[in-house]
């Protein structure tokens, strides 16, 4: 890891995006990612405002993320010209540096219209090898000799006609209109477009051999930087423009580069004890993530504001099951979703009381006579968590099913 932090902070600056204007309506940019270089992807946004290098609350333009998933883009906007426009974001892609490997391109349209006026010039360049367009169930997609995967918003008034090897359907029943990918309008929906996201690289990458990265070692290297190094510039680093981190259970965290630094630098890359220990439980790895099961191993003797916020050092050991869900963009993380479980770590701390009062009627729909009061056991334990989740077999399942609600004296 070491030789892998070395070659990283000379390179963890970000990039800046250089948008190039090649003519009226077309636009080049280069690969946003720590490598540089990428395969070339043509895209055309549904309308002006979703074009160019627009960033707003965290939610890059079409172009600007695809330019951080590692990929050469051109844009294309406008109806216009669609067969010349083609062959000149072609031919410009060709002739790109950055455009490695070249012969190779893929192609994104963010609406069935704009498609269609690209759609019959396609098979003119067998370079294109895979297309992506968004449209509703209802509207008709001019049909194309390449692989293609479509996503369909809205609910499907015939049966759903099945996948092919040569076009790829997803449908999306709680969207109304193939405008929840377009970001900056009413109807996006971020995170129905980021599962769209998700499906479109796993789709592109293998026509256009990558562009690939090891994810796993990107997140090592992150965390390297959180956990060992304690840096949070070179933690940032590895990051994309505007990353974010939601831890869920106590609402921590931060959105965009300014508030997520204040957040490391004061809140989290200081505030792990030094004896603190990820013991790695299990690990997968998609196209864009990598998820981890994990148990954080630690002695409270330090307020922790992300994991415990308010409270003071109690010096008790805790070890806590978590679970990391973290998307990779490019070779540069872009947000973390980090959950366990609070009430393990309030029990192992000696802050959970066994009983809690319980204030509904009971099972029988009466209610405590006077002077009595009804408790329910809490549905936790303590460092019993930690070892199933390590061995399965250390404790029998479901004995808190003989958990009830007593009734005691006031």
């Amino acid at each position: 890891m070491a030789q892998a932090q070395q070659e990283t902070t000379a390179s963890s600056s970000l990039p800046v995006p250089n948008l190039i204007d090649l003519k009226p309506g077309l636009r080049l940019l280069h690969p946003l990612s720590r490598r540089g270089n990428g395969p070339g992807l043509i895209v055309l946004p549904s309308d002006e405002g979703s074009s160019g290098l627009n960033l707003v609350d965290g939610v890059p333009s079409p172009l600007m993320k695809w330019a951080e998933e590692g990929y050469t883009v051109v844009e294309i906007n406008g109806s216009t010209e669609p067969q010349g426009r083609l062959s000149t974001a072609l031919a410009t892609l060709a002739s790109c540096e950055s455009c490695v490997p070249k012969g190779k391109v893929g192609l994104v349209a963010y609406g069935s219209e704009v498609w269609s006026q690209i759609a019959p010039y396609v098979t003119d360049h067998p370079e294109i090898v895979g297309a992506v367009v968004y449209a509703n169930t209802d509207t008709p997609i001019t049909k194309s000799t390449i692989p293609m995967l479509q996503h369909l918003a809205g609910i499907a008034t015939t049966k759903p006609t099945s996948s092919s090897d040569a076009i790829k359907l997803y449908h999306y029943s709680g969207v109304d209109s193939y405008l929840f990918a377009t970001p900056f309008q009413e109807k996006f929906r971020y995170s129905t477009e980021a599962v769209s996201h998700t499906r479109n690289l796993t789709f592109l990458k293998p026509l256009m051999n990558g562009p690939y990265f090891d994810l796993e070692a990107i997140w090592e290297e992150h965390t390297y930087f959180e956990f060992d190094t304690r840096s949070v510039k070179d933690t940032m680093g590895t990051m994309v423009q505007e990353p974010y981190v939601n831890h869920i259970p106590t609402l921590t965290g931060g959105i965009g580069r300014v508030r997520l630094s204040d957040f490391y630098q004061n809140h989290f890359v200081f505030q792990n004890p030094a004896d603190t220990e990820l013991e790695l439980i299990s690990r997968t790895i998609g196209i864009d993530r990598v998820v981890d099961e994990f148990i954080y191993k630690f002695t409270h003797d330090m307020q922790i504001d992300w994991l415990l916020p308010g409270i003071p050092p109690t010096g008790r050991k805790a070890e806590i099951p978590f679970t990391g869900v973290v998307n990779i963009r490019g070779d540069r993380l872009y947000h973390e979703h980090i959950s366990w479980d609070q009430t393990t770590a309030l029990f192992q701390l000696g802050l959970m009381p066994e009983y809690l009062p319980y204030p509904y009627p009971l099972a029988d729909g009466s209610r405590p006579a006077a002077g009595k009061r009804a408790e329910y056991r809490v549905p936790g334990t303590g460092r019993a968590t930690a070892e199933k989740m390590r061995d399965r077999n250390c404790l029998a399942s479901n004995e808190m099913f003989r958990y009830s609600v007593r009734v005691v004296d006031e």
